[in-house]
């Protein structure tokens, strides 16, 4: 282009960095709300263990329904008495470092929880964070 306009992409997007990624593997821990380790809700004790064994990240997400070994459902309804919802704790990284971290998981489970491992493709965006962290303003 010769105008002086910037290239856009699909749907008037600017284009910036191309994305990096590559395989990587998708721990799920579902446990339920109530679950404790040592007086601190389970799937928060997962998240710090995950932080401390160096992984790329963790996030929980709160279910609104569902059922596990006991067959009872558990739901947020207003005229359900249950408060157990079920929790998924998810963690993404490369497979060597998620497998890494499985007996960290064990260790917490014992007799309770669900855990799955599917492969994946983990795509890394960089942009505003990243000039944040370089010490430029992130809001212009």
């Amino acid at each position: 282009m010769t105008d002086g306009a910037v290239e856009r992409g699909p749907a008037g997007a600017s284009s910036g960095p191309a994305p990096s990624g590559g395989p990587a593997l998708r721990l799920t821990v579902v446990v339920g709300e109530q679950d404790v380790w040592h007086h601190r809700p389970l799937y928060a004790e997962i998240v710090h263990r995950a932080r401390a064994a160096g992984l790329a990240g963790a996030s929980v997400f709160r279910g609104v329904e569902g059922f596990g070994a006991t067959s009872l459902i558990h739901t947020h309804r207003l005229l359900s008495l249950s408060e157990e919802l079920p929790v998924a704790v998810i963690v993404v990284d490369a497979e060597e470092r998620v497998r890494a971290f499985l007996p960290h998981v064990a260790e917490l489970l014992a007799d309770r929880g669900l855990v799955t491992l599917e492969p994946c493709e983990r795509i890394t965006f960089r942009g505003r964070a990243d000039d944040a962290a370089g010490g430029e303003d992130a809001h212009g």
